[in-house]
């Protein structure tokens, strides 16, 4: 700002739900903003797109729920609405190289025990889980309950179900359920991230289910983030990656691919950890931002669509050295007379997400009696403007991880999922709390400096 009568100016580095809800918030304050989006579309990790024969699918983010509070607020000011999934008929799991066949229901049963060990701690860690780091700031806390809290990052996810009571079969449910929760290996995965997910959906494990499978949009997330764009002033250039970012305590020069430099009082980068790598920051960003990009996130896997002959109303999980850890019937094609069913793995080097082959062989773990026609899908990981689908955390980055990124000592500012108190580099929820939160810490900034 070079007087207290011109309005301050934000360049917002990406153009998914984060980026937009956060022009949103400044455009309201009456701030100058301008969004550059390196994609040719808007969006984000939420991308609606017609495949499989002209099917609308989600490339990326797909599920809301009510209980999720950011979220559901843009549902209901843009007048969304929601519909779920199916309900399954069979279920299909393996273990050992066997392939074990019950009710969803059964499958359900057999999972709640070991989520309930996987959940433990998840009460007295998160009292509120939109504060997820809070026992560490409260002088109040018990010594004891904060040297656990700080343990619970340590390990792997399922290190809890090795000793005990605990069957293999216990160990490959939950491997099966985690590796397409974490989008990577449970071996690397922090356990704490999963009590995290536990205590935003009330410690039941059938409500986080519900959360993150169950309700999608009528009109798909391009609905959404569609709706949200309309209500923008705010010039969104498309195509127009950012190659540099100078940052100061006063002001940001943000250098475009072209050569073409925007100055302004600020910047909110709303790109994944996974592509932070592509930004070039003057000065260098902190010791800690760098260590968790240079690691990367536990997200190395994929989400496939696959198109199979007949009517299958089927979940089928499998150990994550499978190419497929979780598949679920979504749409039943009753004038084609098949099946689109999504499909999460742990690692997207296992599958070629567009080869009917790679799919086959990757579906034939559980039956040989599905017949393949079609799949398709995007390589979030593979994809230079992400580097990972969502953010899930290795062991040890619940507390030195996302947390590094959320205050700086210049006007360069990260909002996104990958940054969220909430639902943390998982859902759109998370995103949108991040836009909001960070936008309006730059508002209060400006409007403590103007008082002065």
């Amino acid at each position: 700002m070079s007087d207290s009568t011109t309005r301050p100016s934000v360049v917002i580095v990406g153009a998914g739900f984060s980026g937009l809800i956060a022009a949103r918030e400044l455009e309201s304050a009456g701030f100058d903003v301008r969004i550059v989006e390196a994609r040719d579309r808007i969006g984000g990790r939420a991308w609606t797109d017609e495949r499989l024969g002209g099917h609308t699918l989600e490339m990326g983010a797909t599920w809301v729920h009510w209980m999720q509070p950011f979220v559901w607020t843009e549902i209901t000011r843009y007048g969304q609405k929601i519909y779920p999934s199916p309900d399954i008929d069979d279920a299909y799991w393996v273990s050992g190289g066997i392939v074990h066949r019950g009710t969803e229901h059964d499958l359900d049963v057999a999972l709640s025990r070991v989520q309930e060990k996987i959940f433990e701690g998840s009460r007295e860690f998160f009292p509120n889980p939109h504060d997820p780091l809070a026992l560490l700031s409260d002088a109040d806390t018990d010594p004891s309950l904060r040297e656990r809290f700080l343990r619970a990052d340590t390990g792997s996810v399922l290190d809890c179900l090795r000793e005990g009571e605990f069957s293999q079969m216990d160990i490959d449910l939950a491997d099966s359920y985690w590796s397409a929760g974490y989008q990577g290996s449970t071996a690397t995965a922090s356990p704490l991230m999963a009590k995290h997910w536990a205590a935003l959906s009330d410690h039941r494990s059938s409500l986080m289910d519900e959360q993150t499978l169950r309700f999608k949009l009528v009109d798909g997330m391009r609905g959404l983030y569609e709706s949200i764009a309309g209500d923008l002033r705010a010039d969104i250039s498309l195509d127009t990656p950012v190659v540099r970012i100078n940052h100061s305590p006063s002001a940001v020069e943000v250098e475009l691919a072209d050569g073409t430099i925007a100055s302004a009082d600020a910047v909110i980068v709303t790109a994944p950890i996974g592509a932070l790598s592509q930004i070039h920051f003057e000065p260098p960003l902190a010791d800690g931002q760098q260590k968790v990009i240079s690691e990367g996130t536990n997200s190395t896997g994929f989400k496939i669509w696959v198109k199979v002959s007949g009517r299958h109303s089927i979940i089928a999980g499998a150990p994550g050295d499978n190419p497929i850890s979780l598949l679920r019937s979504e749409y039943f094609l009753d004038d084609e007379d098949a099946t689109i069913l999504v499909g999460f793995g742990s690692d997207h080097n296992a599958i070629d997400l567009q080869d009917v082959a790679s799919a086959q062989k990757a579906i034939n773990v559980w039956s040989d009696d599905l017949t393949v026609l079609d799949c398709g899908g995007h390589d979030w990981v593979a994809d230079k403007w992400s580097g990972q689908t969502w953010a899930t955390l290795r062991s040890g980055q619940f507390f030195d991880g996302w947390s590094n990124f959320l205050s700086t000592d210049s006007r360069l500012r990260f909002a996104g999922a990958d940054y969220a108190r909430g639902w943390n580099g998982v859902v759109v929820d998370g995103a949108i709390e991040s836009g909001i939160v960070t936008a309006r810490a730059l508002i209060n900034e400006f409007v403590a400096r103007s008082a002065v």
